[in-house]
């Protein structure tokens, strides 16, 4: 049995920093965003060369604290997660929390489990635009999967879907 679920494709990206490897919270961060409703549709572990990072951080490339964040972001492999779901983009931001770490709301990704601007524990795409640069750029077509997730007949109001 095929469900429809047409109206629930948009996809973001997620990357679980090199903080959140390394203090061991991979799990609890994927089951934040599994317990919401988010249906996981690509998940790998990954190394990101300078290349990759000076594409993904474009927009601080020119900075004089990217080799920083390039040293940090190349100090464990990072996990990647493409997220599908209604209105996923802003969903995931509110999951993760503000990026300043030790501001972000109680209850949040980075609220209850980081302290630190470079170091707390997610990258999150910052807009539908933005995430549909992202997903490419961490995942292949043949690594984003389809496939009915059940639940969301009970995650998504009928007129919803």
């Amino acid at each position: 049995m095929s469900l429809d679920f047409a109206g629930i494709k948009e996809k973001t990206l997620v990357l679980i920093k090199p903080d959140g490897i390394q203090r061991g919270v991979i799990g609890e961060v994927v089951n934040r965003f599994e317990r919401k409703g988010l249906k996981v549709i690509g998940v790998k572990m990954m190394s990101l060369d300078e290349a990759l990072l000076r594409e993904h951080y474009a927009h601080i490339a020119d900075k004089p604290f990217f080799p920083g964040v390039t040293k940090f972001m190349q100090s464990s492999p990072v996990i990647a997660l493409c997220l599908e779901g209604l209105e996923v983009v802003q969903a995931v931001r509110i999951l993760c929390g503000i990026t300043k770490a030790r501001e972000a709301e109680a209850g949040s990704i980075r609220g209850d489990l980081a302290m630190s601007v470079a170091c707390n524990v997610v990258h999150a795409s910052d807009s539908l635009e933005t995430a549909k640069m992202e997903v490419p750029r961490f995942f292949k077509t043949d690594e984003l999967f389809d496939y009915d997730k059940t639940e969301f007949v009970n995650v998504y109001s009928e007129d919803e879907r």
